[in-house]
């Protein structure tokens, strides 16, 4: 369990927050909307108000006590801006800031943050690559060269073990999940395939796209 700071309670904040919660994380949320924290704080145990632009709101949060202090703040990046400023300067040990833009992760960078997410640009591509390829039902970059990717098997692997495909040494990947239905687990090498199973696998993505346009829905 880790303890984690979300500042700025926008759709991203909110999704994000209740996750962090639901994997069994101390997580505090803060906005400066009082509506907003009103509607939200019967889901977690420590929900505050209060404008994190002014220091003394972060000096009085002891940022230096968790282990993630995360900037989820949407359109007001001139706010993002000054509130990883605060928390670098007050010692959060680890700062996640929100961008939109290339320049603003870079400003983001130089003021302190550890981390940049880019939510909408990640989704964006993720459902660009997913539309543009040939049976990739999910798509996650882990670099500009790796992903986890979710295909269907090909027809002839039906009845054939993981072993009998040979898909490490033909296709250059690893298979890391079947997915069934809406159930996923992680297989033995002496799993059979059956019909309908998606894989989900682990590697370069232009080999994972190679082994997709051979699957058959």
């Amino acid at each position: 369990m880790k303890s984690i700071l979300v500042i700025g309670m926008g759709k991203f904040g909110i999704h994000l927050a209740k996750k962090l919660v639901t994997l069994g994380n101390d997580v505090v949320i803060i906005d400066n909307d009082p509506v907003t924290i009103g509607a939200l704080e019967g889901d977690f145990a420590d929900a505050q108000i209060g404008d994190c632009t002014n220091e003394n709101v972060i000096k009085s949060l002891g940022v230096d006590e968790f282990d993630i202090c995360i900037v989820a703040i949407g359109d007001d990046f001139q706010s993002s801006l000054v509130v990883t400023s605060h928390l670098k300067k007050h010692g959060a040990k680890y700062i996640v800031s929100k961008a939109t833009q290339d320049i603003q992760a870079q400003l983001l960078k130089a003021i302190g943050a550890n981390e940049i997410v880019y939510p909408e640009k990640d989704v964006a591509e993720s459902l660009a690559v997913r539309f543009n390829a040939e049976n990739v039902f999910d798509f996650v970059p882990l670099t500009d060269e790796f992903a986890l990717v979710e295909i269907p098997i090909l027809s002839n692997w039906v009845g054939k073990t993981i072993i009998q495909t040979n898909v490490r040494k033909l296709y250059n990947i690893n298979i890391i999940a079947i997915k069934k239905g809406a159930n996923i687990f992680m297989p033995t090498p002496s799993y059979k395939f059956s019909k309908g199973d998606h894989i989900v696998v682990f590697g370069y993505a232009d080999d994972a796209f190679k082994l997709s346009k051979e699957a058959k829905n």
